[in-house]
C-alpha cells in the first residue's frame, strides 16, 4: 500500500507537497486541475519498472503516454529537475539488526522489522533526456536509516558511519549496503507490480466472446480482458471474503447488480459446441424480462461492469486506480458505488485511489463515516484546482461524523446560486404576468 506521494515539476504540478494516501482516497476537482496527473505519476513509475530506462514515458500501448521529457516537465523546460517521492508498506517485511556501541564500547543489538520505506528520486534533464541525479531510500521506525545513490555511487548516511552496522536477523552475517538496497528495490518493484489501473473509457460490449482459456493477471486498463478474467476465476474457483465467508466473485458481482437495480440476473454462459469456447453475457433487467446480451443493455451497465470485475478479480491487498468509475451511472448508483468501494477496502484489503466528479459518491461516503461503516482515518479526500496554470491541492477535513469543515467554493458547482437565480427569475415572471 502507498502511504503518500509527492511530485515536483511534473506536468502542471510545480510542487504537490506531501499527499497522504489512505485505503480509500478520492481526488475531486475541476477539469484540467491535475487530478489525473497525480495518478499518472504512479502509472509512469509502474511502466518504468523493468524497462531498463531512467523513465519510460510510454507509447500507444502503455498505461500512460507522456510523450517526452520536455512535454512532461513543468513549464516544458527540458533542463528542469524532476522529483518523485512516495511512501510504501512492504508486503513481506524483512528483519535486520542494528548494532550500536554504548559508552562501554559494547554492541547493543536492536532488532527491526522493516515494513515500510520512502523512495525519493531526482531526475535532471540533460539535452532533453532524463538522467538520474539522486536516488534515496529511507526506512526504520522514524525513517532514521538511509541508503542513497548519488553521483554514480552508493553513499552512506551518518547512521551507517562509526557506531552503527546492519546485520541480518536470520543468519547473523553482515548485511551490506548493496544487499539492503536489493531488498528495498525488490519491495519497490513488488509495490508497483500490485498496482492495477482502470481507465475512464472501457471497451464496447460484444454479443459473444471467445475464450482462449487464458488466465490474465488483470482485466486490462480498458476492461478488454474482463470476460477472460471471469472465466478464469470460475475455472480456478477464485473466491472473495464477504461477511465471514468466502464466496465466488460472480456471486458478489450479481448481488451488486441486483442491489443497484442495474440487472435482476447476470449470467455468463457457453454457447455453440463444446469445442469452440464461445460465451455470451446475458442480462435480465427485471424478474419478468427477457434475457438479452450485454450489447443490448444500456451504456451505463456495460461501462460499469468492468469496475465491478476489477474490484473482485485483482488480488487481495492490491492498489486499484479507478478513473471516473461512476461515469454514465444514475446518481443513485453513484451513491452505491461508495458502498462497493468500502466493501472491497475492508473485506479484500484493497487500496483504492479514485478520480471522480460525483457529489453523490462523496455524500454517501460521508454518511458511511458517520454510521461507522468506515473509519475516517481510512479515507483521504482531496480537492484539486488549477491556479493560472499551476495545480494545487487541498485535503478536505472530515471529522468522525462525516462533516467536511473546509468545503472549497463552488465545489460541485454553484447549486445555491442556481436556486437563488431560479427563484428570482420566477418572481420576475410572476410580476410581469400580474402587471
Amino acid at each position: 500500500m502507498f502511504t503518500h506521494i509527492r511530485m515536483k515539476n511534473f506536468k502542471s504540478w510545480k510542487d504537490s507537497g506531501k499527499v497522504g494516501l489512505a485505503p480509500l482516497t478520492g481526488f475531486f476537482g475541476t477539469n484540467s486541475s491535475g487530478k489525473s496527473s497525480l495518478l499518472q505519476m504512479l502509472l509512469l513509475l509502474k511502466q518504468t519498472v523493468g524497462s531498463g530506462q531512467v523513465l519510460f514515458f510510454g507509447d500507444e500501448n502503455s498505461l500512460v503516454n507522456l510523450g517526452s521529457f520536455g512535454e512532461m516537465i513543468y513549464g516544458h523546460n527540458p533542463e528542469t529537475t524532476l522529483e518523485f517521492e512516495f511512501g510504501g508498506k512492504i508486503q513481506n517485511p524483512f528483519p535486520i539488526e542494528v548494532l550500536q556501541q554504548n559508552r562501554y564500547s559494547s554492541s547493543i543489538p536492536s532488532p527491526l522489522d522493516i515494513d515500510s520505506f520512502t523512495f525519493n528520486s531526482v531526475v535532471q534533464g540533460r539535452n532533453g533526456q532524463p538522467t538520474f541525479e539522486h536516488v534515496c531510500y529511507t526506512f526504520g521506525p522514524d525513517n532514521e536509516l538511509k541508503i542513497e545513490w548519488k553521483s554514480g555511487s552508493l553513499v552512506t548516511a551518518n547512521q551507517y558511519q562509526s557506531n552503527v552496522r546492519l546485520r541480518s536477523d536470520y543468519d547473523r552475517s553482515g548485511l551490506s549496503r548493496e544487499d539492503l538496497l536489493k531488498h528495498l528495490t525488490s519491495s519497490f518493484e513488488n509495490l508497483f507490480k500490485n498496482v492495477y489501473p482502470l481507465g475512464p473509457t472501457r471497451v464496447q460490449p460484444k454479443r459473444s466472446y471467445h475464450w482462449e482459456r487464458t488466465h490474465p493477471e488483470n482485466i486490462g486498463q480498458s476492461g478488454e480482458d474482463m470476460i477472460d478474467s471471469l472465466l478464469s476465476a470460475r475455472v480456478d474457483q477464485i473466491t472473495t471474503p464477504y461477511e465471514g465467508k468466502n464466496v465466488p466473485i460472480e456471486e458478489r458481482i450479481s448481488a451488486w447488480l441486483q442491489d443497484m437495480e442495474l440487472a435482476y440476473s447476470f449470467s455468463l454462459d457457453r454457447i455453440g459446441t463444446q469445442e469452440n469456447w464461445n460465451y455470451e453475457v446475458r442480462i435480465q433487467k427485471g424478474c419478468d424480462s427477457t434475457k438479452v446480451t450485454l450489447a443490448d443493455m444500456g451504456y451505463g451497465l456495460a461501462q460499469f461492469l468492468p469496475v465491478l470485475v476489477h474490484c473482485y478479480y485483482t488480488p487481495e491487498g492490491s492498489t486499484l486506480i479507478l478513473e471516473q468509475p461512476g461515469m454514465h451511472l444514475h446518481p443513485k448508483v453513484q451513491s452505491q458505488l461508495a458502498d462497493l468501494l468500502i466493501e472491497v477496502v475492508t473485506e479484500r484489503k484493497l487500496q483504492v485511489l479514485i478520480e471522480s466528479h460525483s457529489e453523490h459518491l462523496l455524500n454517501r461516503l460521508q454518511r458511511r463515516v458517520a454510521e461507522e461503516k468506515i473509519a475516517v482515518d481510512q479515507t483521504a479526500l482531496y480537492f484539486c484546482r488549477n491556479d493560472e496554470g499551476v495545480s494545487n491541492i487541498d485535503r478536505l477535513k472530515m471529522d468522525e461524523f462525516g462533516n467536511i469543515t473546509n468545503w472549497p467554493e463552488n465545489f460541485f458547482g454553484d447549486e445555491i446560486g442556481d436556486l437563488f437565480a431560479m427563484t428570482e427569475a420566477q418572481r420576475e415572471r410572476q410580476k410581469k404576468a400580474e402587471g
